[in-house]
């Protein structure tokens, strides 16, 4: 119905878009066909062609930006001074460094009694439990100071994302020309890989926490802008007219009108930036970021799978606290005390915690351990664990299982539809591309993917791009018959939909370094291991949105479907599923987009793809080079993210609910 209406609509231009996409398969097969006889320059962009985009852009940064503009003196400035000041003082705080100001370590006793406090606050004692449970997890686990050490940037780079998105996001509501420019850029932000931060960091910021920080602040930042942006766009007008008719100032009504009342998306928009945050100071190790991240990439340098697991159940930990808490302040109401109330009951929160962390500040100086935990005294079990894994994978069975699998993927799929893929000439892959966008998504997501996909092919980095597209391809169709039949079978119960909705949930909190644990653990260094790592990652979106679209098909729809005697089957293939598509739709774009992201952080497994070219980056100056293969993926996902967008609005005008 959706494909129908929108032919319609654009045959009144012209060819439908159906048409157009016949058009152009056909053009692609055939010049697919012609392969053994074309000429060299229609198989691949001749080198002589593409145009010098990295040298480009090291002569923009180094001459321009950072010679004349002196850039790089400012930026040294602020790394040298107010950031580094207040990295040093949370790192004082939290972990215990040496550097002014002398202060802290504190306690990791009074850290976890704080968290308890404000998690019994925000929701009750489950909340408590996990908020103090995990800081008394990594303090007996023996991880306490590298996740101190993480949680030190974290604690200065989400507050500087939240405020610069907040002004941003401000700044675009207020004046339109702002939102349309800024609007594009942070749809390049958000698809570019994490890699492609982390060197202009490096040159412009000084290596390590500061470097860190700048590129998990930048990170951070698009979702707060968009939230923001969301929330004041929302606010009724009758709430608005309150507030003029009431004499506000313009100072006041935004602080007093239209903030509050876009309290929850700004709120939504700092759990974003909270778990974007910790996602990447994780990353950041690549460039010299101590704590978690870089234990656990060292750990699993050595194939040292214990002691990765126990790392990677504190950031689980750390991450699903952090998103617990910030949810649960999404939803609570702001409490309101009545005129005359004592001070001591408007603040018994923050008086307890202030209580509870004096106690334990005090308990400190007197008992050792609940001070810190020394070396003999965790309950680390890494070498235990790193043996029963070994011991695990060492099983015949196991061996036999995970082989044949390794071999039937790689052998009978995986390889010949990467080879297959990079046999096609360049301009017939392009124009398969297209086709794909214009049959699904219309013509103007189809001029997008021929502008995006043809920019790529200019880019001197063609076959590279071509693998990495092979992986996200590859990793998103397995998720498909993983993803959509759980999220079937799942709707049809509402205690199953919300076990499986509650796994999600905490499976998207999850950093990206941990699913590539199993992957190593089951099928060693190859392809296999990337699309399995890539294929975790990928299903929970497709699960969770199938599962979201069809508990959203209106009751009666089905209940027609029931009177007129259609069986399961039918009702589900001729009514829910229909009508579910264009909320599965974002499903499958979150699964793109996150295909895109892992195969980048899989380049840690070794892997052909850009990614490895963008890791190898990080240990040079190569900026130019850095930007155009962040570019390139950046580009071949946002083609895909407009045609299913595209698609979806389609949908939803189609069926009446746009």
């Amino acid at each position: 119905m959706a494909d129908v209406t929108a032919d319609i609509e654009d045959t009144k231009n012209g060819l439908s878009s159906t048409r157009v996409a016949q058009i152009l398969l056909v053009a692609a097969v055939l010049l697919a066909a012609a392969r053994p006889v074309l000429p060299e320059f229609m198989i691949r962009v001749p080198e002589a062609w593409i145009p010098p985009f990295a040298q480009w852009l090291d002569y923009f940064f180094n001459v321009i930006v950072i010679e004349k503009l002196k850039i790089a003196v400012l930026t040294r400035w602020f790394a040298e001074g107010p950031l580094e000041f207040m990295l040093n003082t949370m790192a004082n705080l939290l972990e215990g460094k040496r550097r002014w100001p002398f202060l802290g370590p504190v306690p990791w006793t009074a850290v976890a009694a704080v968290a308890a406090v404000v998690g019994y606050y925000l929701g009750g004692w489950r909340m408590a439990a996990l908020a103090g449970g995990t800081f008394i997890w990594t303090a007996l686990i023996g991880q306490w100071k590298i996740a101190m050490q993480t949680m030190s940037v974290l604690s200065v780079a989400a507050p500087l994302a939240f405020f610069t998105g907040l002004l941003l996001g401000i700044t675009a509501w207020k004046w339109e020309l702002v939102n349309r420019i800024i609007k594009p850029v942070l749809s390049v932000l958000q698809t570019l890989p994490f890699f492609t931060y982390l060197l202009p960091a490096v040159i412009f910021f000084k290596v390590g926490p500061t470097a860190g920080a700048v590129a998990t602040i930048v990170y951070a930042i698009p979702p707060m802008i968009l939230m923001t942006t969301l929330g004041l766009k929302k606010v009724s007008p009758e709430v608005v007219e309150a507030g003029k008719m009431a004499g506000c100032t313009r100072w006041q009504m935004l602080t007093r009108v239209y903030l509050p009342a876009a309290r929850t998306e700004i709120l939504v928009g700092v759990n974003q930036v909270i778990m974007l945050c910790l996602a990447m100071v994780v990353l950041t190790a690549f460039i010299g970021m101590p704590g978690l991240g870089a234990k656990l990439l060292a750990m699993m340098g050595s194939f040292k799978l214990g002691r990765s697991f126990e790392i990677g159940v504190t950031i689980v930990l750390l991450a699903v606290m952090l998103d617990r808490l910030s949810k649960a302040w999404v939803v609570k109401l702001p409490e309101h005390h009545e005129k005359g109330t004592p001070w001591w009951k408007e603040h018994v929160v923050l008086l307890t915690a202030i209580g509870a962390f004096v106690v334990f500040l005090a308990l400190a100086q007197f008992v050792q351990v609940f001070d810190h935990i020394g070396r003999k005294q965790d309950f680390s079990r890494g070498k235990e664990i790193d043996t029963a894994i070994k011991g695990f994978l060492a099983i015949d069975t196991v061996q036999a299982f995970t082989g044949w699998w390794r071999w039937f993927l790689n052998v009978w799929i995986l390889i010949p539809f990467r080879n297959g893929l990079l046999w096609i000439p360049t301009p017939a892959f392009i124009l398969g591309i297209v086709a794909f966008s214009c049959w699904l998504g219309g013509k103007r997501p189809a001029i997008y993917a021929a502008l995006f996909f043809s920019l790529v092919a200019l880019s001197g980095w063609w076959d590279r791009s071509v693998i990495t597209l092979y992986a996200v391809i590859s990793a998103v169709i397995l998720s498909m018959f993983i993803g959509l039949p759980l999220g079937i079978l799942a709707s049809r119960n509402e205690r199953w939909s919300r076990r499986i909705l509650l796994a999600c949930d905490t499976a998207q909190t999850f950093p990206s370094f941990i699913y590539l644990i199993p992957a190593i653990m089951l099928f060693g260094v190859n392809d296999v291991a990337v699309i399995f790592s890539i294929v975790i990652f990928t299903t929970v979106p497709l699960t969770r949105y199938t599962i979201e679209g069809l508990r959203t098909v209106p009751p009666e729809m089905t209940e027609a479907a029931d009177m007129s005697g259609a069986t399961k089957r039918q009702k589900l293939l001729t009514v829910q599923l229909p009508l579910a598509l264009p909320t599965m739709a974002v499903g499958f774009n979150q699964a793109i987009m996150f295909a895109f992201f892992m195969v980048i952080i899989a380049a840690f497994i070794g892997t052909q793809d850009l990614g490895q070219e963008l890791q190898r980056t990080l240990a040079g100056t190569d900026l130019g080079k850095n930007f155009v293969l962040g570019i390139c993926v950046s580009l071949m996902a946002l083609s895909f993210d407009l045609t299913i967008l595209s698609w979806a609005e389609r949908r939803k005008r189609a069926l009446g609910l746009a």
